[in-house]
């Protein structure tokens, strides 16, 4: 049995190294932790020309999966929301309208209108920047003048004003249970089709 004061010197050393038994440091009882172990069998040693028949059976299957890979890699995978059904497909000669074709004079005026209409379009944008530009400078010259009057003043507003778009939300903060939800587990079985 070792002295008290032979443990105390020496357990500080083994602190990492065992397990407490009991939750009070100042007893030290301690215990090694279980080691699970047996003895490493012997390999066994096999033919090389077994080993080599396997590495090359291997080399084989990988081979035979990159040629069927370099095959299929120029298909596209359908997608199958894009495809048209039969039933369509059959009834595209009732489906079909007969369209007249437009006269010269029905392009040209579309020309002309689309032409109208991008010039119109072009001098209200112009009209926009304008606007921006004039309020924008107006703004800057009013704080300009303020900041020359009075710095708290301008200090005062620069800050953005909370209540010029007022927002508050109320709402649920969790979202309510399910009745007879039954919880998934993390396993699914996958039904989308295999493409290769």
């Amino acid at each position: 049995m070792f002295p008290i004061s032979a443990l105390t010197r020496v357990a500080p050393m083994l602190v990492g190294q065992w397990r407490s038994v009991h939750g009070s440091a100042g007893l030290l009882f301690r215990s090694t932790p279980v080691l699970c172990a047996e003895p490493l069998k012997k390999k066994k040693k096999l033919d090389p020309q077994i080993v080599k028949q396997r590495e090359e059976r291997k080399r084989k299957r990988l081979e035979k999966q990159i040629r069927r890979l370099e095959k299929n890699a120029r298909q596209l995978k359908p997608i199958e929301e894009l495809e048209v059904p039969m039933e369509l497909i059959d009834e595209q000669g009732k489906r079909r309208r007969a369209v007249p074709r437009p006269t010269p004079e029905l392009i040209e005026s579309r020309a002309l209108l689309e032409k109208q209409w991008a010039r119109y379009r072009m001098q209200e944008k112009l009209g926009d920047y304008q606007l921006f530009d004039r309020i924008v400078a107006a703004q800057t010259k009013a704080l300009n003048e303020l900041r020359l009057e009075s710095e708290p003043l301008y200090q005062q507003a620069i800050q953005p004003d909370q209540t010029l778009v007022p927002f508050s939300a109320q709402g649920p903060v969790a979202t309510p249970p399910i009745k007879d939800y039954e919880q998934p587990d993390g396993e699914y079985i996958d039904v989308s089709r295999k493409w290769e």
